[in-house]
Order: structure tokens, then sequence, then C-alpha cells
């Protein structure tokens, strides 16, 4: 029974859905923009939010904690220079989901992941 669980399992197990999904993180942090499909976008997106909220406070803990999430240095860099200054003032809500329609091959929901 799934009663109260929340997320997605993606038909991974836990350390490939987590990895996949930090690496997921650090492609729109670097990218801004990602082409994914509609569950992985919603399952990342409050990981992704979490993320930005920490950049913004700016200090030492919050950049260690960052640099434990996601596997890229490039990724803790902007987050912390770029996109803390950017959403400084915003108070969440970083993300856009944009659907694009269907994938030829397998049918899946095909969305447009995006910072704000």
């Amino acid at each position: 029974m799934r009663h109260r669980v929340k997320g997605k399992k993606l038909d991974r197990k836990k350390a490939p859905r987590e990895l996949m999904l930090r690496n997921l993180a650090s492609s729109i942090i670097i990218y801004e923009k990602v082409k994914t499909t509609e569950a992985k976008a919603k399952t990342v997106k409050p990981l992704l939010e979490k993320i930005i909220t920490a950049s913004t406070k700016g200090d030492l803990a919050s950049r260690r904690k960052l640099i434990s999430l996601l596997p890229q240095p490039m990724a803790v860099k902007k987050a912390m220079e770029i996109l803390a200054v950017k959403y400084k003032d915003r108070r969440g809500g970083y993300l856009r989901i944009t659907k694009l329609g269907k994938r030829l091959g397998d049918n899946a929901s095909m969305v447009q992941i995006e910072l704000v």
C-alpha cells in the first residue's frame, strides 16, 4: 500500500533514481532549461526548489550542502554566485514546467522545465 507516500519511483532502485535526479537538477541549473518527461520533471521540482532556497542563504553550510547534493562543481558555483543573486527576493516558485506533447517512440508526455 502506498498510503501518503510522496514521489515517484520512476522504475529505478533508490540509488540510481537519486543520482539521476541529482544529475537532472545540476543540468537544469547549468543550462537553465531541459527537455525531459513529465514524471521526472515533477519529481525533480521539489529538489531544485530546496537547492535554490539553500543557495540564497549564501553561507558556508549551504555551499557544503550543495556540494553534497550536486555532482558537478560548475552547478554549485552557478547556484551560489548567479542564481542566489537572481532569486534573492523571490519566495519560491523558481521553476516553470511547460508541456510539449508526446514523444514519438513510446508516447511519453514530454515537458520543458526551466528556471523562471
